[in-house]
């Protein structure tokens, strides 16, 4: 069993990931990027500082997107803004929480990622 979020969701196995919902309509579900306990320097994270970075973490990975995400050309007439296995930033308050397992999840509407992120440790307050 998954520790709360506690891999990087590019290691998420089909079998980690079975069962969890399909977002509908113009909505998608993303699982916030949880940082590692440990810097690029080797020092330990504390688990209150780990704990605090993941619960205002505002960097998710894209899973799954609903049949409409990005359809509408004319809100969208270069295409959509993220796919599949893209991490992107959002509001800290956006979206619906919710959780299965020890997995937290986030349902966003599609307009609500405001930019697309290339390494997700950079946006990190650690």
């Amino acid at each position: 069993m998954l520790e709360k979020n506690e891999i990087d969701p590019r290691e998420l196995t089909p079998e980690d990931l079975e069962g969890i919902p399909t977002p509908t309509g113009y909505r998608l579900l993303m699982i916030p990027y949880s940082p590692p306990k440990t810097t690029k320097s080797g020092i330990i994270v504390s688990d209150a500082m780990h704990k605090a970075e993941t619960v205002a973490s505002t960097v998710g990975y894209v899973v799954k997107m609903g049949p409409d995400c990005y359809k509408d050309k004319s809100r969208y007439p270069d295409g959509p803004w993220c796919t599949e296995g893209s991490f992107v930033l959002f509001g800290r308050y956006a979206g619906a929480r919710i959780q299965r397992d020890n997995l937290e999840m986030r349902i966003l509407n599609d307009d609500e990622i405001l930019a697309l992120i290339d390494d997700p440790e950079k946006y990190l307050a650690y």
